[in-house]
């Protein structure tokens, strides 16, 4: 395999962290979270490169993060909301398995809350995550491999869902 077993993409609070953490677990293979994979190189919070660097900033050092991670990764890897709109970016994942994370505008707004250090968030939370999530939606169907809604589930189901996709047991 000289790729990522998996990459999970998905608004926030669709779960990519969480999820990926135990698909890599029930699969026994690493996983890793581009967006602290960014904060390690930066030396920084993903808010506080927005605050000191902006947002172009971010998605320059982001789109370089994502493309050694999707290089050099054999495990599960969780991208970033937005790292899909990165038009270099979303063409190295028509090379990866990759699941989208789909989620409701409500389940998404309870979980990534009200007080959020996410920086695109600011403000109207629910406004705000409701036009990400209509701008971006087209593109995650679009690199997607396959669509997992994670609306009312368990990380439990979750991961036993998505671990399925790519050939593991559900409760190994």
């Amino acid at each position: 395999m000289d790729k990522p077993l998996l990459v999970l993409v998905g608004a926030p609070g669709a779960g990519k962290s969480s999820v990926g953490r135990r698909v890599a677990e029930r699969l026994r293979v690493g996983f890793v979270d581009t967006d602290q994979l960014i904060e390690r190189e930066a030396g920084m919070k993903v808010s506080d490169i927005f605050v000191t660097m902006g947002e172009g900033e971010f998605r320059r050092i982001e789109q370089g993060v994502v493309a050694d991670a999707l290089r050099d990764e054999r495990g599960v890897v969780a991208l970033g909301g937005g790292a899909v709109m990165n038009p270099t970016t979303s063409a190295l994942l028509k090379e990866q398995t990759v699941v989208w994370l789909s989620v409701t505008l409500s389940d998404a707004a309870n979980r990534v809350g009200m007080n959020t250090a996410r920086p695109l968030l600011l403000g109207n939370v629910r406004g705000q995550l409701k036009s990400l999530m209509d701008e971006r939606a087209p593109t995650y169907e679009a690199v997607s491999t396959y669509t997992v809604d994670t609306s009312g589930k368990t990380l439990k189901v979750l991961a036993d869902e998505v671990a399925a996709l790519v050939g593991g047991d559900a409760d190994a």
